[in-house]
C-alpha cells in the first residue's frame, strides 16, 4: 500500500489543473455578489494575511472519485492559509497544496439554470468537510421550494439548516446575512458580513458617504477639503 507521502506526490499541481470549470455564469450576481464579500474582507481583515477568498475558482480535493475533477463554488473562504500562495496569485485551490486546509465556507448563488445546489453540491461540500454552506436564491427560491437564503452548518458530519439571520459564525469571527441598500449607485439586495452584535460592516462607498454627512453636519463642505 502506498504511503500518504507517495499519494501526495502523485497528485497534480495547480499549474497542471484548470482554474475553473469553464461553465459561463448566467447572471451577473454570480460574480458581483461574491466580490462584494471579498472587497469587504479586504477592509475588515486588512491587517491579516492568513485567509483567502476565492470567486468562481476551482477547488481540487481528494474527497471525490477523481482529484482532477473540481468543485467550483461562486465563492469560498479559507482560513489559516496564505493570502498569496508563495507570494503569487492562485490559479486554483488544491487542498493538498494548502496543508489540507479545507474551505471554511462555500457560497452558491442559484441562477436561472439550476446547478444542483441543494443536493449534489451540498453532498460534495459535506464530504469535503466545508463547515458552512451558504445558498443564496433571491430570484428562484419559490421555484426550488426553498428559502431565499439558506445557511447550513456541518454538525456531526451532516449539514443542519441554521435559522438566524444574520448568522454569527464563531469559527470565522464574522456573521453573514442579507442587506437591502445602495451599492454601485443601485438600490439592491446583497450579502454582507456582520459583527457579533449584528452590526453590518459598511462598504467603502458607505463609509465615505457617512463621513461626508458627518462633515456637513459640522458645517464643512467635503468637496472643499484638500485632496492631500
Amino acid at each position: 500500500m502506498p504511503s500518504d507521502k507517495s499519494k501526495l506526490i502523485e497528485l497534480p499541481s495547480t499549474d497542471e489543473l484548470a482554474c475553473s470549470d469553464d461553465i459561463p455564469v448566467d447572471n451577473e450576481d454570480q460574480n458581483f455578489l461574491p466580490n462584494i464579500l471579498l472587497f469587504l474582507l479586504n477592509s475588515i481583515w486588512a491587517n491579516r494575511i492568513d485567509w483567502f477568498f476565492g470567486v468562481d475558482m476551482a477547488i481540487y480535493h481528494t474527497a471525490g472519485v477523481n482529484p482532477r475533477v473540481p468543485v467550483v463554488p461562486d465563492g469560498f473562504l479559507s482560513l489559516g492559509v496564505e493570502r498569496k500562495k508563495g507570494g503569487k496569485s492562485r490559479r486554483s485551490y488544491a487542498v493538498w497544496e494548502e496543508d489540507e486546509v479545507v474551505p471554511t465556507l462555500a457560497l452558491e448563488i442559484v441562477s436561472y439554470t439550476p446547478g444542483n445546489e441543494y443536493d449534489e453540491k451540498l453532498e460534495i461540500y459535506r464530504k469535503l468537510g466545508v463547515l458552512y454552506y451558504v445558498i443564496y436564491n433571491r430570484e428562484y427560491w419559490q421555484r426550488d421550494r426553498h428559502q431565499p437564503l439558506e445557511i447550513y452548518k456541518l454538525v456531526d458530519s451532516n449539514y443542519q439548516l441554521q435559522i438566524s439571520e444574520p448568522l454569527w459564525m464563531p469559527e470565522v469571527d464574522l456573521g453573514i446575512g442579507r442587506h437591502q441598500g445602495v451599492i454601485a449607485g443601485i438600490q439592491q439586495e446583497f450579502l454582507s458580513w456582520y459583527d457579533e452584535s449584528g452590526n453590518r460592516y459598511l462598504t467603502a462607498e458607505e463609509r465615505a458617504d457617512n463621513l461626508a454627512q458627518h462633515l456637513r453636519s459640522l458645517g464643512i463642505d467635503p468637496s472643499n477639503l484638500p485632496s492631500n
